[in-house]
């Protein structure tokens, strides 16, 4: 496995992988289908990321093929450019593998002297995930009740943050 920046010639199969992990997983903010995603709109989504200090894209790549990723979304006003906000996929296949820490010690070590603050949100119900947020080093903030509508019925979501030093 290796872990690394995304580059503009990863669109096509970025593109791919966050479409299946729309299929695979009830926990991302899209529902498979529901939006429409093209190579094009991944590679200016991975030049826009790119090309600010404060946003990066992390893929993990195994065997030649991209399985996960994280997007730090950094803020863009004077006031929030010192946080970003994350965004992590991966496919269910590589899930419990390490793969998941990886991007987070990946993204520990670009944000370090960048950010001071990481956060996120996720559905209560997504125990797995609250797992690898909090080995990461995340803390929960509070509670979004009734913040996603799903499976006929509204759910919580946990707001989430890691502050980092310097």
């Amino acid at each position: 496995m290796m872990i690394r920046n995304a580059v503009i010639s990863d669109a096509e199969q970025l593109m791919r992988l966050t479409q299946q992990v729309e299929r695979e997983s009830p926990f991302m903010m899209y529902e498979a289908n529901e939006r429409q995603i093209s190579a094009d709109k991944q590679k200016r989504m991975i030049e826009d990321l790119t090309s600010v200090e404060n946003s990066t894209i992390f893929v993990a790549e195994v065997d030649h093929g991209l399985v996960g990723y994280l997007l730090a979304i950094g803020g863009s006003s004077n006031k929030t450019k010192h946080s970003a906000y994350i965004v992590v996929g991966i496919l269910q296949e590589f899930q419990g593998k390490g793969i998941g820490t990886a991007l987070f010690n990946e993204l520990d070590r670009w944000a370090k002297g960048k950010l001071h603050r990481l956060e996120l949100t996720v559905i209560t119900e997504n125990s797995a995930g609250i797992n690898l947020y909090q080995k990461a080093g995340f803390k929960k903030e509070g509670t979004k009740k009734h913040s996603i509508y799903m499976d006929g019925k509204y759910v919580d979501e946990y707001y989430m943050s890691k502050l980092l030093e310097g």
